[in-house]
């Protein structure tokens, strides 16, 4: 029996994430268990007069492929995807992940191939194409949430099917004052930090590119960063999920990172000169997220928290900084993970998770959920 909630999510991606329109070429890209709504979206693309376009991946043979791949295998594949996406007008990412660690025994190497290689293919799409990535409800997320696999079912289409028009709203006064400010504070258990955001647009994020949603972002400025952040969320990256997370800065570049493992998360950090600067600052939003799953598409909309980005920045936030590393760490705020306190221009904005400005109060889960 097919599920109605699943259609209601295809129409909301269609009509607000992707904006597709009658003749609109649209790739729906997703693992095999991820069908059910892949098949909604193929009908619903069909309704609206677009024309669906179907890739369908599978985390098994991935890995086979990845395992021996070749520099000239992902130049050749980074030819035909940028082709593929200059003839589209819109890409849905769906992800139906099965195992987290599915990818840890591929060499760095491949990785380090990987990013390099495909690079310019993902600046294609994100600047010239609309498109959205989400997560399906599986057994692994629900595993990972501490939920059964039908209660994280009614999570994440709950979650996903958030009034984001309302959000947008009252994200307007934070964006405003976020384009206005030059210096932020940020104040938590085993973090001080500093840094600028002068002069670098805050951009609103509503559910057009990610699913679920609930940010607004900007980038320091590349050399202003000093102090140390602490993170309280697991931070996966390539397979990998890294606890205890601490980094140091001195005038914009990581100068000490600290980690469960700490090694490692050197090598990372040392892939190039771009992944020991900050590319994203970005405040969480989302009413219906409290706590971290080890999923970043999920924990970096937690209400109350912030991500501070190693690696490349975003065009639209754009503050110079180059890589092939974008990782979303995350810091939760709100009382019960400890509390803590951010400051524009000297200026308390938010204790605790919530916020304290009367205009931004919109944006605090009682006021969006319309308790």
């Amino acid at each position: 029996m097919r599920d109605p909630r699943l259609k209601a999510l295809a129409k909301q991606i269609l009509l607000h994430s992707v904006r597709a329109e009658k003749g609109n070429k649209v790739m729906i890209h997703g693992h095999h268990n991820t069908k059910p709504l892949m098949l909604e979206l193929v009908e619903e693309a069909y309704e609206l007069g677009a024309y669906p376009f179907i890739e369908v991946r599978d985390d098994d043979l991935d890995r086979q492929w990845a395992l021996q791949s070749s520099r000239e295998q992902y130049e050749t594949m980074a030819k035909w995807d940028l082709q593929r996406f200059k003839d589209i007008d819109a890409v849905i990412f769906i992800v139906g992940e099965e195992n987290d660690a599915e990818m840890t025994d591929i060499p760095a190497e491949v990785f380090r191939v990987n990013g390099e290689v495909m690079k310019p293919v993902a600046d294609y799409y994100i600047n010239n194409c609309r498109w959205v990535l989400l997560n399906y409800p599986t057994k692994s997320l629900a595993q990972k949430a501490g939920m059964s696999t039908r209660k994280f079912e009614d999570f994440l289409l709950d979650v996903c099917t958030v009034d984001y028009v309302k959000m947008a709203k009252a994200m307007a006064p934070l964006k405003e004052l976020m384009d206005k400010t030059d210096r932020v504070r940020i104040v938590s258990p085993g973090t001080d930090l500093t840094f600028s955001i002068k002069g670098i647009p805050a951009v609103m994020c509503y559910g057009e590119r990610n699913i679920p949603d609930g940010e607004v972002y900007t980038a320091p400025v590349k050399d202003s960063v000093n102090g140390t952040i602490t993170y309280n969320t697991p931070c996966p990256y390539q397979g990998t999920t890294f606890r205890n997370v601490s980094l140091t800065f001195k005038d914009g570049k990581i100068i000490d990172a600290q980690a469960d493992q700490t090694e490692k998360i050197n090598q990372i950090l040392d892939i190039d000169e771009g992944a020991r600067y900050i590319g994203e600052f970005a405040l969480g939003l989302n009413p219906m997220i409290h706590h971290p799953m080890g999923d970043i598409l999920f924990d970096e909309k937690i209400h109350g928290s912030l991500h501070f980005t190693p690696g490349i920045a975003y065009k639209e936030a754009d503050n110079g900084n180059v890589s092939a590393v974008h990782w979303d760490m995350v810091l939760v705020q709100r009382e019960e993970y400890g509390g803590g306190e951010i400051y524009f221009d000297d200026r308390l904005i938010r204790k605790d998770g919530l916020f304290v400005l009367p205009e931004l109060e919109g944006l605090n889960p009682n006021s969006l959920l319309g308790e």
